[in-house]
């Protein structure tokens, strides 16, 4: 896969995270990052997914992988919803969206009969040299956080 032209290096990039903390792409230890970007905190979709990958955390950290969500709302959002999930892993807030803007990940999307500006829900993985080795976006939650685990097993 090394060889794929399709295998980039992910520019480093730095960011706060809850607990508070520094992301730092660059020195990850963990053999895969997982970054999953989704819209926002305390919403039915969003809940969802962390939830799904909260159940399937420790098997994430088996196949060596360490996940972080990231989304546009704030610290203290991101701490109240971490808390009220009781999310094992680290929540980025982007909300001056630098990170999302270099994922390309901000989209025009409808909501409710109307035309607007947000995240579009996506996951990254990278591996332990900062390459992007798998991507999906415009993700649809059922299914998705187990095709994830999928090929990080693998």
């Amino acid at each position: 896969m090394a060889d794929s032209p399709s295998v980039a290096t992910v520019a480093d990039f730095s960011a706060a995270m809850t607990s508070g903390q520094t992301f730092q792409l660059s020195g990850r230890p963990a053999k895969h990052t997982v970054l999953f970007f989704y819209p926002k905190d305390n919403t039915p979709g969003c809940t969802t997914e962390n939830m799904a990958f909260r159940d399937l955390h420790e098997q994430f950290l088996a196949a060596g992988a360490e996940i972080y969500g990231i989304s546009r709302d704030s610290l203290k959002s991101h701490e109240n919803f971490k808390a009220k999930l009781g999310l094992p892993f680290e929540l980025i807030s982007d909300p001056d969206e630098a990170v999302c803007q270099a994922f390309g990940v901000m989209k025009m999307k409808q909501m409710y009969g109307k035309t607007v500006r947000g995240v579009e829900r996506s996951t990254f993985v990278i591996d332990g040299s900062g390459r992007l080795v798998k991507e999906w976006r415009g993700v649809k939650v059922p299914g998705h956080v187990d095709e994830v685990l999928e090929f990080v097993k693998s």
